[in-house]
């Protein structure tokens, strides 16, 4: 029997942390191909191989994978978009960026993993190797919805999907049925936090998978820091689609949103069920 063996591509964050600690725990060796200026320095310590590159350095990604004969990869972590865009592209990854249509981060991905497949590597989803992390259906906190919040729940949701769909961001911030800001480049917390600047407290905050992304990487996340960004800026719901996203530091998250009196709730398309 060969030894399993699993290219990770780490991003930011602790997610590529958890995707290692996975893969070893179901019995692949992890090799971590790592960012510099992206990836935290700390995760060199849990797997020891490793290789560190700067963004835009395809082929001595490729080589290192190939090299270590890695059949199956998986991405796990976003890159700081501003940073990236400071791109230093080799020869493969100048010919990737020559393909691309748009910058958009649907386009971005897409283009990266039928790159990876084309290589001869299959692109596996990180949801494979951390089931755990998914964004459960259903209210999660002891604080319910309240009327007015499910009605811009209903609202939001289907305007954060359009803005999705153009590939713009996955978060918008709705109060009494006016969207408050929508995310773009600057992220997640980022949104909350001018949100909290626009508007007095008490605002619902939907996270959603965008139309057409790939499952395979950049899937929809939250965790204790959007619950803290959330307390700052004065968010009152948390509303994130269920089954396609992300919830990192679960218990703890949830915990502070209790004592703090939000309400996080897991949806879907069917928003009747949040009668």
């Amino acid at each position: 029997m060969g030894i399993n063996k699993i290219g990770i591509i780490a991003g930011e964050g602790e997610f590529p942390f958890l995707v290692a600690h996975g893969t070893s725990d179901v019995g692949y060796i992890p090799y971590v191909v790592a960012f510099k200026g992206h990836t935290r320095k700390e995760i060199g310590t849990i797997c020891p191989n490793i290789i560190w590159v700067h963004v835009g350095q395809l082929g001595k990604i490729i080589n290192f994978l190939k090299k270590n004969n890695v059949k199956q990869i998986v991405l796990a972590g976003a890159l700081n978009k501003p940073k990236a865009l400071n791109i230093r592209p080799d020869f493969k990854a100048a010919k990737l960026l020559f393909r691309l249509k748009a910058h958009s981060d649907n386009e971005i991905l897409e283009t990266i993993v039928k790159f990876f497949q084309e290589e001869g590597f299959e692109v596996v989803p990180p949801s494979k190797f951390i089931p755990s992390l998914t964004m459960p259906k259903g209210i999660l906190t002891t604080k319910r919805p309240s009327k007015w919040e499910i009605e811009d729940i209903k609202y939001g949701f289907p305007i954060a999907k359009k803005i999705g769909e153009l590939d713009i961001g996955q978060t918008i911030v709705v109060k009494q049925k006016m969207v408050v800001a929508v995310e773009a480049m600057e992220g997640t917390d980022a949104t909350i936090q001018r949100a909290g600047t626009l508007v007095k407290d008490g605002f619902v905050v939907i996270k959603i998978f965008k139309p057409n992304q790939s499952p395979l990487v950049d899937q929809p996340s939250i965790g204790i820091k959007t619950i803290e960004t959330m307390i700052e800026a004065g968010g009152s719901c948390l509303a994130v689609e269920a089954d396609k996203s992300l919830f990192f530091q679960k218990k703890e998250a949830i915990s502070l949103a209790n004592k703090k009196g939000i309400s996080i709730i897991g949806i879907c398309e069917d928003l009747e069920e949040l009668e």
